[in-house]
């Protein structure tokens, strides 16, 4: 909560700067609808929490006790009737407005208020609460279905709740009137993923392409598409969808100490950077074919030409997969310190496990390189032989 608090306190010095000049020199009062205002302040303040969740800087637990207090005030003041819009530069300043005077009214309440009202036990809505006004605004929507705004809210209400496809459905009302959203697509995305079992593959990850199409700066866009790519082991293109984020984020935050964090261990995962290893391609001879299952384990390791027995790296495969192109370096050491790159020579051996085993047993079938340096590319290793 203190974070929460400190970020709209931020908000509000930054909103007020804004207002200063807009309204100087204006000599025409505009009108702006409350629900206009309530919704884009929720729309800036959520957009802070996805992002700091997204970072890891914020737990889920928090990320949600915030989100249900910021829905559970609007959802409290969103209008049945609209009214006349305002124009573009009025919606601007009054939103500056709108964003000051709440948080100041916090600033101020903490002075002289009773903050212990704050408290998330004190403040937080009873979960039938949040229910009722879910279901009153999912009721208003029906008799308003163009509302986008409307829509979107809803379907981030049935997320927090863990309601993941009436969630989906309702980002997909949201997304049919609102196509070029970015920050809309990214949630939609993340629901879809929750309802699919957290699996970004599919229509999720082409949601966050159209995203970053629209928006190429999208934190959560970027975090996600980058999170996608680590799920099929592309950890190169993980590496450099984080790194996109690091600019977005200021450069001393805890924020960007995590993110950096990830892309580390990405480019790690992906190697780059490191030593290269042994790569090579694994052929299984003609004969021995009628005696390969396609569901065959294939174990790819990499030992030192002198030192110890204990295989350097290891890749694990199917025979489905042969001809096998392999790549053992650093990252698939066994032991520390036991690394490819520690030891100028290397013998690379395949073998077909029968039993499933890693250890060779009578019937496997197997075959070796010859010694090669330990960042040789182009090395072929044929597996003709039979374990005996």
């Amino acid at each position: 909560m203190i974070v929460f608090w400190l970020i709209a306190a931020a908000l509000a010095a930054v909103a007020l700067a804004f207002v200063l000049r807009p309204l100087a020199g204006r000599g025409k009062a505009q009108r702006l609808t409350s629900g206009d205002a309530n919704v884009s302040i929720y729309k800036d303040q959520l957009r802070e929490l996805d992002a700091e969740l997204a970072a890891g800087t914020l737990s889920p637990d928090d990320h949600r006790r915030a989100r249900l207090e910021l829905e559970a005030r609007l959802l409290e003041d969103v209008p049945a009737v609209e009214v006349e819009r305002a124009p573009a530069r009025a919606r601007r300043a009054a939103l500056a407005v709108g964003i000051a005077v709440p948080l100041l009214a916090v600033a101020v309440y903490f002075v002289t208020g009773t903050p212990r009202a704050l408290d998330p036990r004190e403040a937080m809505p009873s979960a039938a609460q949040v229910e009722a006004m879910v279901a009153r605004l999912a009721a208003k929507l029906r008799e308003n279905p163009d509302d986008a705004d409307g829509w979107r809210l809803l379907g981030r209400s049935y997320a927090v709740m863990g309601r993941f496809p009436e969630a989906v459905d309702a980002y997909a009302k949201a997304a049919q009137r609102a196509p070029r959203d970015a920050q809309l697509l990214a949630d939609f995305a993340d629901a879809l993923a929750m309802a699919r079992g957290q699996r970004l593959a599919g229509e999720p990850e082409r949601l966050i392409e159209r995203a970053l199409e629209i928006e190429p700066k999208n934190l959560k866009a970027l975090a996600l598409a980058g999170t996608a790519a680590y799920e099929r082991q592309d950890y190169a293109r993980a590496a450099e969808l984080w790194s996109r984020m690091l600019p977005l984020v200021p450069p001393d935050s805890e924020d960007a100490r995590t993110i950096s964090q990830n892309v580390d261990e990405a480019k790690k995962m992906a190697g780059i950077g490191a030593h290269p290893g042994v790569r090579g391609t694994v052929r299984l001879a003609p004969q021995l074919k009628k005696e390969v299952k396609p569901d065959d384990v294939v174990y790819v390791f990499a030992r030192a030409v002198e030192g110890p027995p204990m295989p350097l790296a290891v890749l694990r495969a199917t025979a489905r997969e042969l001809p096998l192109a392999f790549s053992l370096n650093d990252s698939m050491a066994m032991a520390q310190g036991l690394t490819v790159s520690a030891h100028p020579r290397v013998v690379v051996t395949a073998r077909i496990a029968k039993s499933g085993g890693a250890k060779a047993a009578p019937g496997d079938l197997e075959g070796k390189s010859a010694p090669v340096a330990n960042d040789a590319a182009g090395v072929n290793v044929l597996i003709d032989s039979v374990v005996r």
